[in-house]
């Protein structure tokens, strides 16, 4: 037991290397992934202290060379969520009774030990399992995880230090309980430091969880997973199960223990995930907290006093860092169009020179989207535009999948703001642009605001203020992360929390105190010092 009120050390959010030709760390990168890729790894489920294998043997191949094996995890189902249940149940109480500074310590030891000895380890599986170039891994895999286990330290902390007041004779106390059962956790292939934070957020404020990884992320998972392991996480806090989600989440949401459900991932899963929790609400000892990230469709509105080149910047980082397959990802674009035909020549210009290919070439700006169901869904959206009479694409559109699953930078221009590809979500590397008329600016911000059921993140570039001071406005429920003469990606720990609404989730913030107060049931304590000992009041004198 604490016997006192700890200072957490300080915190900033991690430096990202650069692995320019030549840098030591650079050339870690190149051993661990030739290394990686010269071998097969056998990956286990984890639940409580046992490592599970089955017969049943799924192979675990890069999406840039699909013929190639790395691994193989053991595929589960419904006889082990049930077991997840009972060891996170089981390790519930001695957990949530551990003193909030231990429970601390495991997860700045796990942020401290991502920086040094397990960074080049994490980078370089998500490299291969999720086909993302250096650069992205280690904002990803490296800085962002880091971010979120120092900070959620912080935070938690934070939480912690909101007290209620008290008046003469009395103490009022607020404690933060976690909440009374298990968390599911069901994480996405896309960020590693999601997949790791998913399960992070509610472990550090005492719960235990049950954590389905997307199969595509089980790779990087298995790095996140023997972290913890090294960092001192107890066994049963975090268990890790694979198979498939619809057999493993109609266990999970059935059982009367279950108390949250931390989710990114699509809409449609999300949605579904919700009528089975309304279905189950009879079951449940308490009511669950429901947080979820889920789909959008990321807009950038140009005004006609915007810089070309830095438009032309926003929709290429934007729109095609790590092929498109970010929630935040740039996908649909309004520019105006005396201001289109100047942008336009920069941007095939700089579309000409974008390489692609596999990850260890460092030279390659865009790999491979993640398996062929996403490849085949992507380009029937490019067949159907290149035969469309109001559509036309002007940049890309190539795409092969004898190795890898590659597909083309790729732009869309439209006359029809409402096209499919403006109001879809398509999650590759395909932006639609639709060129408006200067004088129907205020026309356009109606259409960025109504045309997508979505409002996770979106941007405006304009040098003039009222132009920006208006949008802001009239934009405020489009996004739930806005940018302002940036790209509507990169949001970074403790400096833009993130979350959209509408289609796009419940807006509870990874990445801040908001998030980690959905994992807690607070109790308030009021504590007497003279007790009353005569019932009348002075009114009934």
């Amino acid at each position: 037991m604490g016997k006192g009120f700890f200072k957490v050390p300080q915190v900033t959010c991690e430096q990202v290397q650069s692995f320019a030709k030549g840098s030591s760390e650079r050339k870690r990168i190149s051993v661990e992934y030739e290394n990686r890729m010269s071998r097969v790894d056998d990956i286990p489920m984890y639940i409580g202290s046992e490592e599970v294998r089955t017969k049943d043997l799924i192979p675990i191949s890069p999406p840039h060379n699909h013929q190639h094996v790395v691994a193989h995890f053991h595929q589960g189902g419904a006889i082990h969520a049930k077991k997840a249940i009972e060891e996170a149940i089981s390790a519930k109480e001695s957990w949530a009774a551990m003193s909030w500074e231990h429970r601390a310590s495991i997860f700045l030891k796990a942020a401290d030990l991502l920086a040094g000895p397990f960074r080049t380890k994490m980078n370089v599986s998500t490299m291969i399992a999720q086909s993302k170039n250096v650069h992205q891994a280690e904002i990803d895999a490296a800085c962002e995880l880091i971010d979120f286990l120092r900070f959620n330290v912080l935070y938690m902390t934070d939480i912690f230090g909101q007290q209620p007041a008290s008046s003469t004779g009395v103490w009022n106390r607020m404690e933060f309980r976690p909440l009374e059962g298990f968390v599911y956790a069901i994480t996405p292939f896309n960020f590693t430091a999601i997949a790791a934070n998913l399960c992070i957020a509610p472990a550090i404020m005492g719960n235990t969880v049950v954590w389905k990884p997307s199969d595509a992320q089980i790779y990087s998972a298995q790095v996140i997973v023997e972290l913890f392991k090294a960092a001192g996480l107890p066994d049963g806090v975090v268990n890790v199960i694979y198979g498939d989600p619809v057999e493993i989440s109609k266990e999970i949401l059935r059982s009367p223990h279950f108390s949250g459900l931390h989710f990114t991932g699509s809409t449609s899963v999300f949605n579904s995930l919700w009528r089975q929790i309304g279905k189950y609400i009879h079951r449940y000892k308490s009511y669950p907290r429901i947080v979820g990230e889920t789909g959008g469709k990321d807009f950038i509105l140009v005004h006609s006093s915007a810089e070309a080149s830095e438009v032309v910047t926003a929709i290429i980082r934007g729109a095609f860092e790590y092929q498109g397959q970010k929630c935040s990802a740039a996908s649909r674009a309004y520019i105006p169009r005396r201001l289109w035909r100047q942008i336009k020549p920069i941007l095939l210009g700089e579309l000409d020179g974008l390489k692609m290919g596999a990850p260890d070439d460092f030279s390659n700006f865009i790999n491979a989207v993640i398996n062929e169901r996403s490849f085949d869904r992507i380009t029937n959206y490019i067949d159907q535009a290149k035969k469309e009479d109001d559509v036309e694409v002007i940049a890309g559109g190539y795409y092969d999948k004898t190795k890898g699953y590659f597909i083309q930078p790729t732009v869309i221009v439209t006359s029809n703001p409402k096209y499919i590809t403006m109001e879809a979500e398509i999650f590759g590397p395909v932006i639609t642009i639709f060129i408006y008329e200067e004088n129907d600016f205020e026309l356009t911000l109606d259409l960025v605001d109504s045309t997508s059921a979505y409002a996770l993140t979106g941007a405006i570039f304009s040098k003039d203020r009222y132009v920006i001071e208006y949008a802001s406005e009239k934009l405020k429920n489009a996004a739930g992360n806005f940018y302002i003469n940036d790209k509507p990606t990169g949001a970074v720990v403790s400096q833009q929390p993130f979350g959209g609404s509408r289609a796009s989730g419940t807006n509870d913030k990874a990445g801040s105190m908001l998030n980690l107060l959905r994992w807690v049931s607070p109790r308030t304590i009021k504590e007497s010092f003279v007790s009353p000992i005569d019932y009348r009041y002075p009114f009934l004198e």
